[in-house]
């Protein structure tokens, strides 16, 4: 009755959570595609430009950085990981790094084909694709909250949960300062992961809560 209790409170906090990011998306799609955003779009390029221009050496960190929110880290880790995490009997952690990986990756793409927004033209490097939402911010969110959400789930290195959040951030911000992407939807990428990583959690929190199975802590 107590672990019952216990998820039962876990899946109503990540019901809130859920709620609070899919209305932070839909505000920002509406920002971007009804009200336009070329305004706060424009303030985040000129910060990112200033920043550039006060910080030498600056871009080719950048550049650094965001190979760690790109399509070729997320196959290396997708089929390193999750393997990894599965034979080190981290079947759960498994399943959830995989399912955010992979359903983020997917969702990310269905989602830039519906929405159709072109990427900014002023970019310092070639990207090709659509913009909105980003998929840097979308899946680096997705993989290094999951990661973020295991090591916080067990109480472990609680600082490196942080860590991996902010990290997740500053791969975001490499996409404005590059600007290959526009503010809103680096936003909106982070808003749709917290969702997704929510999602992934819930069901299998629903899958444990079902089974009665008794989570170590």
């Amino acid at each position: 009755m107590r672990l019952t209790g216990q998820l039962s409170a876990e899946l109503a906090a990540m019901g809130v959570a859920f709620v609070g990011a899919f209305l932070a998306f839909l505000y920002i799609t509406r920002l971007v595609f009804y009200r336009g955003p070329e305004h706060f779009d424009q303030a985040a390029f000129d910060a990112m430009d200033r920043l550039r221009a006060s910080v030498p050496g600056l871009t080719a960190w950048a550049l650094r950085v965001t190979f760690f929110g790109s399509a070729l880290w997320f196959v290396i880790v997708g089929l390193a990981a999750p393997p990894l995490l599965w034979w080190l009997k981290r079947r759960r952690e498994a399943v959830e790094l995989f399912a955010a990986i992979a359903g983020a990756s997917l969702l990310n793409q269905l989602l830039k084909h519906f929405f159709g927004r072109v990427r900014p033209l002023t970019a310092l490097i070639y990207q090709p694709g659509l913009s909105f939402p980003s998929g840097h911010s979308m899946v680096g969110l997705a993989l290094y909250g999951m990661l973020a959400w295991q090591l916080w789930r067990y109480g472990r290195h609680p600082i490196w949960a942080i860590l991996l959040v902010l990290w997740a951030v500053f791969v975001g911000l490499t996409r404005i300062y590059l600007h290959v992407h526009y503010a809103t939807d680096v936003l909106a990428g982070f808003a749709a992961a917290v969702a997704w990583v929510v999602l992934v959690q819930a069901a299998v929190q629903r899958r444990l809560q079902r089974m009665g199975q008794v989570v170590k802590k």
